[in-house]
């Protein structure tokens, strides 16, 4: 049997570590591309805070492949971005690494739930973006930390807001795409 096919809606480990494997090295390289063009455009690193490109790697991982692949591909991708890059910077690391595992896992917990893909997509955004919150706020408040602060928290959602329409038009039609050669 292929592993790659799936029986009674299960994945095989091989092909939940390959798909977390691609993840993180899509998690990698597309923000790369991004900070690339914005280096030839002047816009710098902002393109990365505009479009999330990290972040669609990895909550189409989960959907694609579970809750296990989606969470592992998001907590490590941010690290491994770092090592490799330095990007994320090292104050946002933690909370990047909070944030890009539940869009994982929430996507991966939504797999197979009888939902329109978009609706999943947006229910994943949303919990990466509260449980960062919480990160946020417990550091803030609880470490007293000057890494962040909660005004982040705020401009981030608008600034963010082009990232979010590029995943709510992309991941579905990924999604589609990969499940009609599944069958």
């Amino acid at each position: 049997m292929n592993t790659l096919v799936l029986k009674n809606n299960k994945i095989s480990i091989s092909t939940q570590a390959f798909a977390t494997l691609m993840a993180i090295v899509g998690a990698i390289a597309v923000p790369q591309l991004f900070h690339l063009i914005g280096r030839f455009t002047g816009l710098g690193t902002s393109l990365g805070g505009a479009f999330l490109p990290m972040h669609l790697p990895i909550i189409l991982v989960g959907l694609l492949a579970g809750p296990y692949a989606g969470a592992i591909a998001g907590v490590l991708s941010p690290l491994v971005s770092y090592l490799l890059t330095g990007m994320p910077y090292v104050g946002s690391l933690p909370f990047m690494m909070v944030e890009v595992c539940f869009y994982g896992l929430s996507a991966g917990l939504l797999r197979t739930a009888k939902a329109p893909v978009i609706g999943k997509v947006v229910i994943s955004q949303v919990a990466g973006r509260v449980f960062r919150a919480v990160a946020v706020i417990i550091a803030v408040y609880g470490f007293s930390s000057q890494a962040t602060s909660l005004a982040s928290l705020v401009k981030s959602i608008p600034e963010g807001i082009m990232g979010l329409a590029l995943q709510w038009l992309t991941l579905p039609l990924i999604v589609k795409y990969v499940e009609s050669r599944r069958k």
